[in-house]
């Protein structure tokens, strides 16, 4: 079953998703903490990483997905976002379900938040998808697809409006619960669909209480006028962690991972890697809970 979408900002409540998509891989549950009652709890450690994947293709342009797992792989995340996946897309991909393939390979949960949806390219194909994905090595509770603001690459005289392919996922860490969310914005020069795009994701972020992570390509610098509002509501957690494209010779840092005042950063880089034209973020995170 693929998510239902609607254009509410909120997205759709994704349980029957949730059957199918993540179960289908298999992960060992993580245990919940306990805690003194009234006392504060432990910190939770979470490492979490951003990668466009480039639909698997490196630097060099070859479709390797082998080669895309053991560049994750290495990240050693426990929480990865992920732009640019293809599901039965098309030649260039192999037509491989890349978010399900690449969560086999790493043994962890996948959530798949298509940003386009079209007919298979064959009578008896499967449906042909590209968007964003999360993988998770803890329980996912909880997954929407969201809509934001977007401009088509799919028709030929596109115009702003809301589509999906703003995932949301909330994590069981060990008994501390967090919203994450994988985004890809608008890549155009004129930044007046991602200032759209961002105005959108913070209203998603709005309605949701609890610690927060936004992760993604986000398509510009941390600088740019258009990401200011975000700056108001989340913290940049690697500002120090170099330029992130392109991945030979990286000139920009536009891969983010962004999580609210009530996350630590613990450490934070960026990783060297061929394995696409981005390299990928990972950083140490501590969640904080009340013990029980």
């Amino acid at each position: 079953m693929k998510p239902r979408f609607r254009r509410a900002v909120r997205g759709v409540r994704a349980a029957a998703v949730l059957a199918a998509a993540l179960l289908a891989t298999a992960a060992p549950a993580a245990a919940a903490g306990s805690g003194v009652p009234g006392a504060k709890a432990p910190a939770v450690p979470l490492r979490v990483a951003t990668y466009n994947i480039h639909a698997g293709a490196g630097e060099d342009q070859v479709f390797d997905l082998d080669r895309t797992a053991a560049a994750l792989r290495d990240l050693h995340a426990d929480v990865i976002g992920l732009q640019e996946v293809d599901v039965h897309w098309g030649a260039r991909s192999a037509f491989v379900d890349e978010a399900h393939a690449l969560a086999e390979k790493l043994h962890m949960r996948v959530f798949f938040a298509p940003i386009y949806d079209l007919d298979p390219a064959a009578p008896d194909g499967e449906r042909r998808q590209y968007g964003v994905a999360v993988l998770s090595r803890y329980p996912v509770l909880h997954a929407e697809n969201h809509e934001i603001t977007r401009l088509s690459t799919q028709t030929s005289d596109p115009v702003p409006a809301l589509a999906p392919g703003f995932a949301e996922v909330v994590v069981n860490v060990r008994g501390a619960h967090v919203h994450v969310y994988a985004t890809h914005l608008d890549y155009r020069a004129d930044p007046s669909v991602r200032e759209a795009q961002v105005a959108d994701m913070l209203d998603v972020l709005a309605a949701d209480r609890g610690p927060k992570i936004l992760v993604g390509d986000f398509n510009a610098e941390a600088t740019a006028p258009e990401l200011a509002p975000l700056w108001q509501r989340l913290r940049d957690a690697a500002p120090d962690g170099g330029g992130t494209y392109p991945a030979l010779d990286p000139v920009k840092r536009i891969d983010f991972v962004t999580v609210s005042p009530d996350v630590t950063v613990a450490g934070a880089r960026t990783v060297a890697s061929e394995a696409s034209d981005h390299r990928p973020v990972v950083t140490d995170l501590k969640l904080h809970r009340r013990g029980r």
